[in-house]
C-alpha cells in the first residue's frame, strides 16, 4: 500500500513576508478590511494572523465560491462569523452573484465613519477598503466585478497578484488590493491539506496523488453518494481505502497504463480538477465548531 501519510504542506515564499509588512503599513489608509475566504473551507482559508494585523478595523467577510459549497454549511458559517462581530456575505465573485449586496453591507459596516465624515463636512468622502485573503480565493475576481475597468490579472493559480494597488469603484468605494498571503506554517496538517485541495498552494509543493487520497478520505465519508454518482462507483467505496478508491476512479475512466495498471497520477489530477470546478456537487469540507 502506498504511504500517503508522511508529506506535509509548508509554504512561505519571501513575497508572503513582504505582503504581511505591506498590509500593516497600509492599514492606516483604509476604513475597513474585506476578507475573502473560500466557502468550502471558511476556517482553513483564513489567515489567522490577519485578526491581529488588522485589529481595530471593521471586518467584512465574503464567503466566495458559495455556488459550489454546501448551502446549509454556508448558512452555519455566516451565523458563526456574525456572532463574532463580522459583517458577512455569501457570494460568487466569478459570476457576480450576491455582490449587489456588497455596497449596502459596506455602508452598514461603516455607518459610524460615514456619520463622522458628514459631521466634519466631508459628506461623500470615498470609503476605502483593503481587500485581503490567501491565494486563489478570488480577490482579483471580486475587484474586477466591482470595478468597471477590470484591469486586474486573474488566474486560477496562487501568486498572480504581487503588489498593492488601488482600484476606484463606483458608489463611493475605493479598494486596495493586496497579494494573497499565507502564514509561516500550518500548525494543523489538516489545514494544509484543505488548502491544497482547493489549489491555494501550488500542486508541485506536494505529490498530487497524496493530495487526492487525502481529499478522498473526506469525500468517501461525508459525500459518499456524490463520489459514487460522479465516478459510477458502488456504495462499497465507503469500505475501501482511499487509494483503492482513486484506483477505482482511474479504472472507471479508462486511465490505464501498460499491463492494465491504473494511471493514478492522471486519476488524481482529474479528481482535483473536478472537485475544484464543482463537478462533484456542492461540497463543504468543514463546519463551525460548537
Amino acid at each position: 500500500m502506498p504511504d500517503f501519510q508522511k508529506q506535509t504542506v509548508q509554504w512561505f515564499p519571501g513575497h508572503m513576508a513582504r505582503t504581511r509588512r505591506k498590509i500593516k503599513e497600509s492599514l492606516p489608509l483604509v476604513d475597513a478590511v474585506v476578507e475573502i475566504v473560500d466557502a468550502r473551507i471558511p476556517e482553513s482559508s483564513r489567515n489567522p494572523e490577519l485578526d491581529e494585523i488588522t485589529s481595530g478595523k471593521p471586518r467584512i467577510i465574503l464567503l466566495n465560491k458559495s455556488d459550489i459549497a454546501d448551502q446549509s454549511a454556508t448558512d452555519a458559517w455566516m451565523n458563526h462569523f456574525k456572532n463574532n462581530g463580522a459583517f458577512v456575505l455569501a457570494v460568487d465573485c466569478k459570476s457576480g452573484r450576491g455582490l449587489n449586496h456588497f455596497v449596502p453591507l459596506a455602508r452598514e459596516a461603516l455607518k459610524e465613519r460615514i456619520a463622522a465624515n458628514e459631521a466634519k463636512g466631508m459628506a461623500g468622502r470615498p470609503l476605502r477598503l483593503m481587500v485581503v485573503g490567501i491565494p486563489n480565493t478570488g480577490k482579483s475576481s471580486f475587484i474586477n466585478r466591482m470595478s468597471s475597468k477590470s484591469k486586474l490579472q486573474v488566474a486560477n493559480r496562487p501568486g498572480v497578484t504581487r503588489q498593492n494597488q488601488w482600484v476606484v469603484c463606483g458608489d463611493g468605494i475605493e479598494l486596495l488590493d493586496t497579494p494573497g498571503v499565507l502564514w509561516p506554517k500550518f500548525e494543523d496538517p489538516a489545514v494544509g491539506n484543505k488548502l491544497a485541495f482547493i489549489g491555494s498552494v501550488k500542486d508541485d509543493i506536494m505529490d498530487v496523488e497524496t493530495i487526492a487520497v487525502r481529499l478522498l478520505d473526506i469525500l468517501k465519508t461525508d459525500y459518499t453518494d456524490r463520489l459514487a454518482e460522479r465516478y459510477k462507483l458502488g456504495p462499497e467505496i465507503a469500505d475501501l481505502e482511499s487509494w483503492e478508491v482513486l484506483e477505482a476512479i482511474g479504472r472507471k475512466r479508462g486511465m490505464l497504463l501498460r499491463g492494465n495498471e491504473v494511471d493514478t497520477e492522471r486519476a488524481a489530477n482529474t479528481l482535483l480538477t473536478e472537485y475544484r470546478g464543482g463537478k462533484l456537487g456542492k461540497i463543504t469540507l468543514e463546519r463551525p465548531k460548537g
